[in-house]
């Protein structure tokens, strides 16, 4: 008796041994870790799944998508932050374009565990994390990503809810191009037709407007003129030309050679060289005594005998041979004379600026050869004064069709 009851007592403390045993229970914590781990580790994994289809606009399907009610969808947000459409474009294109995934929530014991599955096997992810009070809480890190309340009301968002948002550029919208129809116009001088914005148009032409060196663009005569802006002062005789498009300063004498009793003269209107009577070499031999010489001024019928020098400082006297009376003619020799032309002579050069003489009256053209009564203005804007003035066109320019160096200039309208 005795020895059956020392037998079942010893069975007894083997059962309880092998059931309540300290190392029995610890096989069991860990069996039961193992299991959320792994369960946890498949809600996140089925989670990146379904986001990465969606990226790739495709379509993720497995029964762990039902199991763990996981959604993801494509949201757009105005400059408002409020849910727009997608498809918006114009001035109502998103400014802000996402891309969603979110699981149903997990209990709150697990969240350890769920951030410690984040923190070794998806790290890598961004913005992938719980969600909770309106943030995402990612793992491994510092940062919480802010959840727009629009987004949160759409998706109803919860605590403990696993949640991934990227953020992506919208695409635009395949543009169509399409070829000219058949209504074509026809366009006026000065103008060629362009196909623009779904039409055909008449365009002017892309005229030139900027000049090289030292010359710049006329709008009006449309072409290149010399930029006075950029006229050099020149020392001694020398004059400031424009040679290759340039301004550069010359020397008056020995750029052109003369035939005998000529000299070389800077036009100041054309810029060219060009041969003239030198006045130091010509004589005029006269069979007229001067006490004998009469002289024509003022109106015609006036004569006077010569008593004294009746010419200005930018005349000189002409003497008619066969009745021997004499005239004043302008001397265009004389414009350098100070008493003549008191400024400098190659002041009054350009395209604005000329010389012309001050005739007094009409009758005092008929001794002048080469300018004829219609070509010469009497106005307010032009001296009579029988000397060489300045004629300044400000911001207009000298006509050069009207205009005959030295004797007349006019200014274009």
């Amino acid at each position: 008796m005795n020895i059956f009851l020392i037998m079942l007592i010893s069975v007894f403390m083997a059962g309880y041994y092998m059931f309540f045993a300290p190392n029995t229970k610890v096989q069991e914590q860990e069996r039961d870790y193992a299991i959320t781990l792994s369960d946890l580790r498949s809600v996140a994994q089925c989670a990146l799944a379904v986001h990465n289809a969606k990226i790739n606009n495709n379509s993720f399907e497995d029964v762990c998508v039902e199991q763990n009610q996981i959604t993801s969808e494509f949201v757009c947000l105005d400059s408002r932050q409020e849910i727009t459409d997608c498809d918006a474009q114009g001035i109502k294109r998103p400014t802000a374009s996402f891309i969603i995934t979110a699981t149903g929530a997990i209990d709150t014991s697990d969240y350890n565990e769920m951030m410690e599955i984040l923190e070794k096997g998806f790290s890598n992810n961004g913005s992938f994390g719980i969600y909770q009070d309106g943030v995402i809480i990612v793992a491994g890190t510092t940062a919480k990503r802010n959840v727009p309340d629009s987004i949160r009301k759409k998706f109803d968002l919860q605590d403990g809810q696993l949640m991934y948002m990227t953020q992506y550029d919208k695409p635009d919208a395949p543009r169509t191009f399409t070829n000219p129809g058949a209504n074509d116009i026809v366009c006026p001088s000065g103008t060629e037709k362009t196909y623009r914005f779904g039409r055909w148009q008449c365009l002017g032409y892309n005229l030139k407007t900027s000049c090289g060196g030292d010359m710049m663009w006329d709008a009006n005569l449309m072409e290149c003129v010399p930029d006075e802006t950029r006229k050099p002062l020149c020392a001694g005789q020398q004059t400031a030309v424009i040679v290759d498009e340039v301004w550069e300063c010359v020397n008056p004498f020995g750029e052109r050679k003369c035939p005998n009793n000529m000299i070389a003269r800077l036009n100041y209107e054309t810029l060219e060289w060009e041969c003239v009577e030198d006045p130091n070499k010509t004589r005029t031999v006269s069979k007229c005594r001067l006490s004998a010489v009469q002289t024509i001024r003022g109106r015609g019928g006036a004569t006077l005998r010569v008593t004294t020098n009746i010419c200005t400082d930018c005349e000189k006297l002409v003497v008619d041979e066969e009745n021997c009376t004499v005239a004043c003619v302008p001397d265009t020799s004389k414009i350098n004379n100070a008493n003549c032309y008191p400024g400098r002579a190659q002041d009054c050069s350009g395209i604005k600026r000329a010389f012309y003489f001050g005739f007094p009256n009409k009758e005092y053209l008929a001794n002048v050869s080469g300018v004829s009564e219609s070509e010469v203005p009497f106005d307010s804007s032009h001296s009579q004064n029988r000397r060489f003035n300045c004629l300044d066109c400000g911001a207009g320019r000298i006509d050069t069709s009207l205009s005959v160096y030295p004797f007349v200039a006019v200014c274009k309208d």
